[in-house]
């Protein structure tokens, strides 16, 4: 859809706090449904985590992209995604996971407007209960997401380090330019 704009790239470069921005500007948004499911395993003694089952991880994941898209489809004004259907895909890839079907056929089909990619950023960048990636598992990230939105036909605009206002005023110039 193109109201559909996702916010991409490696954990720890910024793209939550640009969300969580934007939604205070009163944008919609959709939060990143990895941090969702790794909170929701916590919080239930469940095995569909990163470090534990990357499948059931990712499916999960899937599971969530598909329904956060579903949710958004009657807004009519721009909704703000932090990562999309096919960061699950990219996941995928750099895990080493073979993509179902399932998935192959949502990224084809499922679409988005625009996509902004974050690039690695040391300065920013933290681990957390929930984000145990490190700098060089972050970067490794990035470049699959890269390659995962490429895969899908998509031109990534790359989001400038920039204090989160410079970052928000980018995006939305550039979507106003479309």
């Amino acid at each position: 859809m193109t109201n559909y704009i996702v916010l991409t790239g490696g954990p720890g470069s910024g793209k939550s706090t640009v969300l969580e921005a934007l939604g205070r500007l009163g944008y919609n948004c959709s939060e990143e449904t990895g941090r969702k499911i790794i909170r929701q395993e916590l919080e239930h003694s469940g095995h569909a985590l990163p470090w534990q089952n990357k499948q059931a991880f990712r499916d999960r994941m899937l599971d969530e992209e598909l329904r956060a898209h579903a949710l958004h489809r009657h807004h009519s004004g721009p909704t703000f995604f932090d990562r999309g259907i096919i960061d699950t895909y990219g996941y995928s890839l750099l895990e080493g996971l073979e993509p179902t079907h399932a998935l192959l056929s949502s990224c084809s089909s499922l679409r988005y407007g625009q996509v902004f990619i974050f690039p690695p950023w040391r300065e920013i960048f933290i681990q957390d209960a929930e984000r145990k990636q490190d700098f060089a598992e972050a970067q490794r990230t990035y470049e699959a997401m890269h390659k995962a939105y490429g895969d899908f036909g998509y031109e990534l605009i790359r989001v400038p380090f920039a204090a989160v206002e410079e970052r928000v005023r980018f995006i939305l110039r550039e979507l106003d330019g479309k």
